[in-house]
């Protein structure tokens, strides 16, 4: 049997991001597409944003954060040119367990 250790940060929690896009999402976007993925990448770098993304039909967003508190989750969603121009149209945050 192999033991593998690793540190686990007791301030950090995880976060799950559920929300909405508006009608016609994929045209209205285009103008602050660019931002958003430069936004999201560098959430990525700092090890805040896990994973992110549409569903298949573009009706609803997804993603797993990683941060102290869903306070700084929510800041770095209404910062985004997805929610300050109205492509995200509602969005709820909740602190999610990771059972594996």
């Amino acid at each position: 049997m192999i033991f593998v250790e690793f540190k686990i940060d007791k301030n950090m929690a995880k976060y799950i991001l559920f929300g909405s896009y508006c009608e016609n999402a994929l045209e209205k976007r285009t103008p602050y597409r660019e931002n958003h993925l430069a936004g999201l990448s560098k959430q990525k770098e700092d090890g805040i944003l896990i994973t992110l993304g549409p569903t298949k039909d573009n009706s609803k967003v997804f993603g797993i954060y990683e941060a102290e508190n869903d306070m700084i989750v929510k800041n770095l969603i209404e910062s985004d040119p997805y929610w300050q121009n109205g492509i995200w149209t509602d969005y709820e945050v909740k602190e999610w367990i990771q059972a594996f």
